[in-house]
C-alpha cells in the first residue's frame, strides 16, 4: 500500500504546474523591495533558496533566516513567511515583532493563526499534506516563488517527472553516509535533501556549499558514503570524491527535481530500515512552544 509521503512525492509535477498558473498578482514581494524571508526547518530552507534567486535576479536585496534568528531591529520593506502548518510558533511570534512592515505569509492551512498574523496571505491548501514529513508543499511554494521571478518551470517539471520514473541506484539506498552539495539558491535545497534523509529514514547526513566541501568535509568521502550534488558540480570535485572510494552523484537535472529524487531515495530507506516515512520518530507537523 502506498503511504502518505510516497503519494505526496508523486504528486509534485501537478502541484507544480498549478503553482506556476496561479502565481499572486500582488501579495509577493516587488522588484525593489528589501525583504527578509523567514521560516522553521523545511521553510528556512527554502527561503534560503528564494532569497538567493531573488537577489541574484536582480528583484531587491533579499535575507533568509530561520524566524528563530531574524534580527527585529533590522529594516525591511517585507518580511515573507514561510509556514506549512501556519502554527509554528517562532514565525507567529516573529511576525507579531514586526507590525510596522509589510507582511506576507504562504501556508496550506487557511484555519490556523497565521491568517491574522500576516498582513496578506497566500494558501496553497491542494499542496498540503498528511505526511509529518514535507516534500510537495515545499517545492510547490518554491515554484511558485520561481515562477514569480520569471522562471520558466517547463524543464523543471520535466525533470522532476524524470526523477520520479527512473528507478533508484542500489548505491544509493545501502549508502552508509551523504553528504549534499549545492552552489548559489540549491544550497538551500542540499540542506533540504539532508534534511529529508535524516527525517524519513534516520540516515547520516550533512550538506554543504560545493566549494566548501574540500575545505574538510571531503576527509569523511570514502567506500559505501556517497557526495550527491544538486546543481552543476565544480570542476575535478568528481575525480576528488571517486578517488577517495566514494560516490559522486550528479544527473545535472534542475536542482528542485533531483530533491525530488532525494526524497525517493529517503523514502526506500525507510524501508530498508522498518521505518514508516509517515510517522518519523520524535517529530509532529509543526512544533507549538508552550508560553
Amino acid at each position: 500500500m502506498t503511504t502518505h509521503t510516497e503519494a505526496e512525492i508523486a504528486s509534485q509535477p501537478d502541484c507544480w504546474r498549478r503553482a506556476v498558473r496561479d502565481v499572486p498578482a500582488d501579495a509577493l514581494p516587488r522588484p525593489g523591495e528589501r525583504v527578509a524571508v523567514i521560516g522553521c526547518g523545511t521553510s528556512w530552507f527554502i527561503a534560503m533558496a528564494y532569497a538567493t534567486l531573488r537577489e541574484g535576479a536582480g528583484l531587491g536585496e533579499t535575507d533568509a533566516f530561520a524566524a528563530s534568528e531574524a534580527p527585529v531591529g533590522r529594516r525591511y520593506d517585507r518580511v515573507l513567511a514561510l509556514t506549512r502548518s501556519g502554527t509554528t510558533t517562532e514565525v507567529l511570534e516573529l511576525l507579531g515583532k514586526v507590525r510596522d512592515t509589510k507582511t506576507t505569509a504562504i501556508t496550506a492551512d487557511p484555519n490556523t493563526p497565521i491568517m491574522a498574523a500576516a498582513d496578506q496571505v497566500i494558501v496553497l491548501d491542494y499542496a498540503d499534506e498528511k505526511s509529518v514529513v514535507q516534500t510537495r508543499f515545499a517545492t510547490t511554494q518554491l515554484a511558485m516563488l520561481r515562477a514569480s521571478l520569471g522562471e520558466d518551470l517547463t524543464q523543471a517539471i520535466a525533470d522532476a517527472e524524470r526523477a520520479l520514473s527512473e528507478p533508484l541506484p542500489d548505491a544509493l539506498v545501502e549508502a552508509e553516509q551523504f553528504s549534499f552539495l549545492g552552489a548559489g539558491w540549491s544550497v538551500g535545497l542540499a540542506q533540504e535533501a539532508a534534511l529529508k534523509m535524516r527525517e524519513a529514514s534516520r540516515s547520516w547526513t550533512e550538506a554543504y556549499p560545493a566549494m566548501e566541501y574540500r575545505h574538510g568535509p571531503i576527509s569523511i568521502a570514502g567506500p559505501g558514503r556517497v557526495t550527491w550534488m544538486l546543481g552543476e558540480a565544480p570542476e575535478g570535485l568528481r575525480e576528488q570524491v571517486e578517488a577517495t572510494g566514494g560516490t559522486f552523484f550528479s544527473t545535472g537535472l534542475d536542482p528542485m527535481a533531483e530533491l525530488v529524487r532525494a526524497q525517493r531515495v529517503a523514502v526506500a530507506r525507510a524501508f530498508a530500515r522498518g521505518l514508516d516515512p509517515d510517522e518519523p520518530l520524535h517529530l509532529t507537523r509543526s512544533v507549538i512552544l508552550s508560553p
